[in-house]
């Protein structure tokens, strides 16, 4: 997919005030550790993963995604009535119907005539989302449109450790299959991308490739559906060593398609945002594309995985934080279970800002800033 016409305008993000740190789960995992006698810091160490964020209890993705998307439409400085599409696209939603994205339209006060409704696709459903606007924007059916989403961490965490404190069964092996739904955390990101005839910035969307592998479905899966946010009592079985390493082959695949298709080699890549598993899957995955790590801005140590707003969370503070000049080749590095891998080419001009956050999100922004300034 090449674009002429599309242009990534701003983003906005929302992170939740609850800090829940490695450590405090698993202080609640005691029974389980000491049962299996699991030696403290283990689940800090094999994730490097310190610390996630869970919304208030029984908070409804709709009412953060509102929020994100306000902050959003307000840095891109554009009419809500020029919004021609608008796209939901967390695995995270209100209700099996109807779709998320008519609450989150209404609250904004958006056009009768826009287009809306949810996409869900593990942690690419962002990126599919964006990919599926900027499609409609050179096509010239819209001429700007916003993808939103909001993810929530709490039942998942909750619902795994009891879980685990329960089941006399598990053994230190088995038990591995449950640490990725310990790094899950929660956050809010939105974006606006419109044809470069109303762009204030010119940062062009200059393409996307991608790629699947469904022969690894299998590596991870939740069980039954039961996806009402406030009634949530979810549990995620994951082969993480599997899934690292099947996802980051064809992450390697994907960039290379990647820069067969922009006509880039890795040195025209000036900047990075990726989406955030835990250290040792950027170590292995930076390693893989042979990329240098530092062009990349990081969140997860302090966030965790927080799905599909991952790498749009990373991109909205990193851009909040300066991580981008003018001139930037930047790549959107997007990865998801079932395997499906979804890379972007930016071309950056100028950054737009979003309304002053919280001072718990200012909080957040320093921390993550001096992360990524720490070579280590």
């Amino acid at each position: 997919m090449r674009y002429r016409n599309v242009c990534l305008e701003a983003f906005g993000y929302t992170i939740p005030d609850e800090v829940i740190t490695s450590a405090e789960i698993e202080a609640r995992l005691a029974p389980l550790y000491h049962r299996l006698k699991l030696p403290e810091g283990r689940l800090e160490l094999i994730t490097g993963i310190r610390e996630r964020r869970f919304w208030p209890r029984g908070t409804l993705p709709s009412t953060v995604s509102v929020e994100s998307a306000e902050k959003a439409l307000t840095a891109a400085g554009i009419e809500r009535s020029e919004i021609g599409a608008m796209i939901h696209a967390s695995v995270c939603r209100d209700y099996l119907e109807p779709a998320t994205a008519t609450v989150v339209h209404h609250r904004l006060g958006l056009g009768p005539q826009c287009l809306i409704y949810d996409v869900s696709n593990a942690c690419l459903g962002f990126m599919n989302g964006l990919v599926q606007l900027a499609n409609m924007i050179e096509l010239g059916q819209i001429r700007a449109g916003l993808v939103v989403a909001s993810e929530g961490s709490r039942e998942l965490v909750e619902n795994t450790i009891a879980a685990l404190n329960q089941d006399l069964s598990l053994t230190r092996q088995n038990v591995k299959l449950a640490v990725a739904s310990l790094t899950i955390g929660s956050g809010s990101a939105a974006a606006v991308v419109v044809d470069r005839e109303l762009s204030r910035t010119g940062n062009r969307l200059l393409g996307a490739v991608a790629r699947t592998n469904t022969s690894f479905a299998d590596l991870c899966h939740s069980g039954r559906d039961e996806s009402v946010a406030g009634e949530m009592r979810p549990l995620m079985q994951t082969d993480s060593e599997k899934l690292l390493l099947a996802g980051v082959e064809l992450a390697r695949e994907t960039f290379e398609d990647f820069l067969a298709e922009l006509d880039w080699s890795r040195a025209s890549i000036d900047k990075s945002f990726c989406h955030q598993v835990g250290v040792a899957h950027r170590k292995l995955l930076f390693e893989a594309l042979e990329l240098d790590p530092t062009i990349d801005y990081g969140t997860v140590e302090t966030l965790g995985n927080t799905g599909s707003v991952a790498l749009p969370t990373a991109a909205a503070l990193g851009i909040e934080r300066g991580h981008l000049a003018q001139g930037d080749q930047v790549a959107m590095l997007g990865i998801g279970s079932g395997i499906n891998s979804l890379m972007l080419a930016v071309d950056w001009q100028r950054s737009l800002v979003a309304t002053e956050g919280t001072p718990a999100e200012a909080s957040l922004a320093d921390a993550v800033a001096v992360e990524n300034r720490d070579p280590a």
